[in-house]
């Protein structure tokens, strides 16, 4: 009987079979790099508001603490954003007549909140309590960066879960004292690991990976 295929058939199939799973692979690698990157996380973008606020202004100039805006954040899973009464206790005196104030102006007369573009967004079926986290010695920078030298606010971390998992799963390398929960300047001492190892046991913190955590 004669041979129906080429003797170099078995080696065209390896080839074919081993640049298959190559593109498999590439195309999952690509994905994934995707995923992770600024186009999809939006880390380093800051999106457009109805007012530009500047937290390195009011924050490193003024010298406000981020509980004047954020007053809800120390007793409750939000961190809550100031009302309009809040902004234009400063601005019924300071840059009265500033045009970029025209919306929070309105915004008093009308008695129509500011609609701003939410800038941490974490899905619905994450919960996340902010009280929590200060009350066990995270840091605001930890998760939101320097917000003191932020012009206009953009996320640094992508919020993703193996993020979170990652503090999660060691919270000593990021826990700091409580009186230094709000400070932005605040550096890991030499001995980060012997410190966060202290205050775990002091604030009772548990190394919470269960899915149940955060997804309820």
């Amino acid at each position: 009987m004669a041979q129906i295929f080429h003797p170099s058939s078995n080696s065209l199939a390896r080839v074919s079979i081993g640049l298959a799973l190559l593109l498999v692979g590439c195309t999952l690698w690509a994905a994934y790099a995707i995923n992770s990157g600024d186009f999809i996380t939006d880390v380093g973008v800051a999106p457009n508001q109805p007012v530009p606020f500047s937290h390195k202004h009011h924050v490193l100039d003024d010298g406000l603490d981020c509980r004047y805006c954020h007053t809800s954040v120390e007793t409750s899973s939000v961190a809550g954003l100031p009302s309009t009464d809040v902004c234009m206790g400063c601005h019924s005196q300071l840059w009265t007549n500033a045009e970029m104030l025209e919306p929070v102006r309105a915004s008093l007369q009308t008695g129509e909140s500011l609609a701003w573009t939410r800038v941490h967004d974490l899905p619905d079926f994450v919960y996340f309590n902010h009280s929590i986290h200060i009350r066990k010695g995270i840091g605001c920078a930890s998760c939101h960066g320097r917000v003191d030298q932020m012009p206009l606010m953009f996320k640094v971390n992508s919020l993703y879960m193996e993020w979170c998992l990652d503090c999660h799963r060691a919270p000593e390398k990021h826990l700091r004292p409580r009186d230094k929960v709000f400070d932005m300047a605040y550096e890991p001492p030499a001995n980060q690991l012997e410190l966060g190892q202290r205050l775990a046991a002091e604030y009772k913190v548990e190394k919470l990976t269960d899915c149940q955590t955060c997804h309820r």
